[in-house]
């Protein structure tokens, strides 16, 4: 897997958060959709239409996390601004700067590889060090875990 460099703008996040840890991850990331996608189509402002699936690190420290490291996790769209907003949910603002951007392509439950791959070697052995934002991964609208096949973006923020 090889990225691409982006410089990123200010990204303005509408959706709903949780406290998760990496054992409740996907059954509380589901439950987090479910209650946000039949609100989506109500946020007038929408800028795009991927969904975000994004994690906020306390600190991030890959060789020290483990399956209870608790970290909260976003499910949400981007937008304009934070005007208008439906009742319920909430707002973030990932800060600009660089990203290492993967393009993942395969079965949902391969995706945990790819991200171990990113952090345990890639980043390692990159010109690069880990920068304390989000974490995010960008989702076609169409995207489903049900999927046989997902294609997805994987921001790793960089500096």
């Amino acid at each position: 897997m090889k990225p691409k460099i982006v410089t990123s703008k200010a990204i303005l996040i509408v959706g709903l958060k949780d406290s998760l840890t990496f054992m409740t991850n996907a059954q509380g990331t589901g439950n987090l959709a479910r209650q946000f996608m039949p609100k989506r189509n109500q946020i007038l402002n929408r800028v795009g239409a991927e969904k975000f699936s994004i994690q906020v690190y306390n600190q991030f420290e890959y060789n020290t996390m483990t399956p209870k490291t608790v970290y909260e996790k976003w499910v949400g769209v981007a937008v304009s601004n934070f005007e208008e907003l439906p009742e319920g949910l909430e707002t973030l603002t990932i800060k600009a700067g660089n990203y290492a951007v993967f393009n993942y392509k395969g079965k949902p439950e391969g995706f945990i590889e790819s991200w171990q791959y990113i952090h345990a070697n890639w980043l390692p052995n990159s010109e690069y060090q880990l920068d304390d934002r989000p974490h995010f991964e960008k989702l076609p609208e169409a995207y489903h875990p049900s999927n046989p096949i997902t294609n997805e973006e994987i921001w790793v923020p960089i500096k």
